[in-house]
């Protein structure tokens, strides 16, 4: 079980059917409140369900303008799809939000929408309307993850070298790459990889990342997840307890403080210490997600 102390806790705005007012609202009265140390934001196109016509804000140049207009907590998209931009260019896109929010950028980033085996219909529907909207191949998933590779790896690349460089990789090629100014933080924003693919995402986790999220929709998923990941960490000689876990929490209308806590507890005996709280849509107060669920889960935790 995490120690109180270690646990941090956030909010994510997943953008579909909420207006920008609204998020603008949600991160500021945010902001004011030091219990809640991060936000996040999703990363899709249109609405994951319902009408594909209806209202879904990008998210990096929504976090741009969030970062603006925040001034303490720290922010990233949980996460970005590697597959919608170019790495170059978002390497780019996140220097400049870190040098926005005065170096409190955590750069989220995943494979994104891919071709798994054994897929369902519905869950492959989901992904096709977005990504061929927008005239982006679905590929395998392997490949996928293995493209995420080379990302990180040049995007890592364009933050700390100060000379051009070139990267001849199997999925992107540049020529005299550069990125100035370079992000505030230093060597460069913290990395956040998610998913839980047990061959090759899990062991980019562990390679590359200081944080991770982990798609688990119970406690004991997590676990499962959270096991293969120390095996990867012990495989190339890392201290797991350098990679945050990260979990989200989906906070429903219908639910109370005390559901809530319960299954955040959960997740805290697991082994999360970096826990994210979303909810459809974010209509409750800030300072009651604070008082009523944040601060007893982490006197419970400490206890």
């Amino acid at each position: 079980m995490s120690d109180g102390a270690t646990l941090s806790f956030g909010i994510k705005t997943s953008q579909a059917g909420i207006s920008y007012a609204d998020i603008v609202r949600v991160w500021r009265e945010a902001d004011q409140l030091p219990v809640i140390e991060h936000a996040w934001l999703w990363d899709h196109m249109v609405p994951l369900r319902g009408p594909v016509n209806g209202p879904a804000l990008e998210a990096w140049t929504l976090l741009a303008a969030l970062a603006a207009q925040t001034e303490r907590i720290r922010l990233g998209v949980m996460v970005t799809s590697n597959r919608l931009r170019p790495p170059a260019v978002l390497a780019k896109m996140a220097a400049t939000v870190d040098i926005i929010s005065n170096g409190r950028l955590e750069f989220g980033i995943g494979a994104g929408g891919n071709q798994l085996p054994g897929n369902d219909e519905t869950l492959m529907a989901i992904v096709r309307r977005e990504f061929e909207g927008y005239g982006i191949p679905i590929v395998p998933a392997a490949d996928a993850v293995r493209a995420l590779a080379e990302s990180v790896t040049l995007i890592r690349r364009m933050w700390v070298e100060d000379e051009l460089f070139d990267f001849d990789g199997r999925y992107y090629q540049l020529k005299g790459a550069v990125c100035e100014p370079k992000p505030v933080q230093k060597p460069h924003p913290p990395i956040m990889i998610g998913g839980a693919g047990r061959k090759l995402t899990l062991r980019l986790v562990a390679e590359q990342a200081a944080l991770w999220s982990c798609p688990a929709w119970s406690a004991a998923e997590f676990t499962q997840h959270n096991d293969a990941l120390n095996e990867h960490c012990a495989a190339i000689g890392r201290d797991p307890r350098e990679i945050k876990r990260s979990v989200q929490l989906l906070l429903r209308p219908s639910e109370d403080a005390a559901a809530a806590r319960a299954a955040l507890l959960e997740y805290v005996r697991a082994g999360a210490d970096h826990l994210v709280i979303g909810s459809i849509p974010p209509v409750r107060p800030m300072t009651w997600l604070a008082e009523e669920v944040i601060e007893p889960v982490i006197a419970e935790a400490a206890g």
